[in-house]
């Protein structure tokens, strides 16, 4: 996968207004950014997981948590059904 450098600046307030520990801040944010950018339907699941740089299973807990949809094809679901009938 093709990285672009971002550098972020980030006021003070916000920092405080966050309220998460610096050592945990850019790791924090990239899965708010992740997250935000799944919901507006712009990269897949697995690009967004790996941006916010959790597991898949952590990824679709997550979903769940922050009420975001899941983007679910018509094949996928096909699959799914074909995979619970056990064929």
């Amino acid at each position: 996968m093709k990285r672009i450098p971002l550098i972020l600046t980030i006021p003070d307030e916000l920092i405080e207004a966050i309220k998460l520990l610096k050592e945990r801040l850019e790791s924090e944010l990239k899965k708010e950014f992740a997250f935000f950018l799944y919901k507006k339907g712009m990269p897949s699941m697995g690009v967004a997981r790996r941006l916010a740089g959790i597991s898949k299973w952590e990824f679709i807990d997550s979903l769940g948590e922050r009420k975001i949809e899941r983007h679910y094809s018509k094949k996928e679901l096909k699959e799914d059904q074909n995979y619970a009938k056990g064929r």
